[in-house]
């Protein structure tokens, strides 16, 4: 029966024992090693394939499980920051004779920032407050407008129009600043 019969079983084949020195003696028995060997090889490097394709898609989906879990919630963040940034105006633009007359009021929306933010920090939403007279970083603040502003050095915050906000390492929102132009003397 020939080698090459695929009805044969591996019982039925004559095994090669590669130690014995007159196993390799027939050029046959050489070329079938050979190819066993190529073929084991082979298989052997499409398993270590396989295998680490399957980890890197384990490490894959966990990262962006991860990022889901701390990011999923940016696009809604996002559209709560105009929120607080109109509650924020609405309490800073009332007058000190107003303050007294609607006292309740304010104090209603104030709780209710506070709430927000308490919430933001809550989903690793903190907020950026720059003041007035730090330098502007152009990785936390947005220049709204330059100004030349007496008493100043260029790149100084002078203005604050709007808060800026982190989602725990990323930028949600920039702050959105003024600064001075004002030129070296």
């Amino acid at each position: 029966m020939s080698t090459n019969d695929p009805k044969k079983t591996v019982e039925e084949e004559e095994l090669i024992d590669i130690d014995s020195p007159e196993a390799l003696e027939d050029p046959e028995d050489d070329e079938r090693l050979q190819k066993l060997i190529a073929e084991r090889d082979d298989l052997r490097d499409k398993f270590m394939r396989a295998l680490a394709d399957a980890e890197n898609a384990r490490k894959r989906s966990e990262r962006d499980r991860r990022e889901a879990e701390q990011y999923g919630g940016s696009k809604l963040a996002r559209d709560l920051l105009p929120v607080f940034d109109n509650m924020k105006r609405a309490v800073q633009s009332i007058s000190d004779e107003g303050r007294e007359e609607h006292k309740a009021v304010i104090e209603g929306v104030e709780l209710t920032m506070r709430e927000l933010l308490n919430v933001f920090r809550k989903h690793g939403i903190e907020p950026i407050s720059p003041q007035v007279g730090e330098r502007f970083d152009p990785q936390q603040h947005e220049a709204m407008f330059e100004a030349p502003l007496p008493g100043t050095r260029a790149g100084e915050i002078i203005q604050v129009e709007a808060d800026g906000f982190m989602l725990h390492d990323r930028l949600l929102r920039p702050a959105r600043v003024g600064v001075s132009s004002m030129p070296s003397s």
